[in-house]
């Protein structure tokens, strides 16, 4: 149980510092991404916003419930790892893009 409560509370951890990270990189990048493109189908955006607002409804539910609950906390390690890898596949092919990798 405190495996689970520590490991929640730090891949979420990561996941803001990662954030804030690709934040700071998109501004400093900022006129090289204006020709980047855009997505011309709107259904590819479904399951990052699945994602994303899970990850939202899942840490506020976890956080209101202090860590306590361990299906809980599992479910929202899960959800915030496949936000991490969603998030670098995005962020490499976006770099490969704009030329940086």
């Amino acid at each position: 149980m405190k495996t689970l409560k520590f490991l929640a509370k730090f891949i979420t951890r990561l996941v803001f510092i990662l954030l804030l990270f690709v934040g700071y990189l998109l501004i400093q990048n900022q006129g090289k991404l204006h020709n980047a493109g855009y997505i011309k189908l709107q259904w590819q955006l479904i399951f990052p916003l699945v994602l994303i607002l899970s990850f939202i409804g899942l840490f506020i539910t976890a956080a209101i419930k202090k860590f306590n609950q361990g299906d809980l906390n599992l479910l929202l390690i899960v959800n915030s790892v496949m936000l991490i890898i969603y998030g670098m596949a995005i962020f490499f092919r976006i770099y490969a893009m704009i030329g940086h990798v």
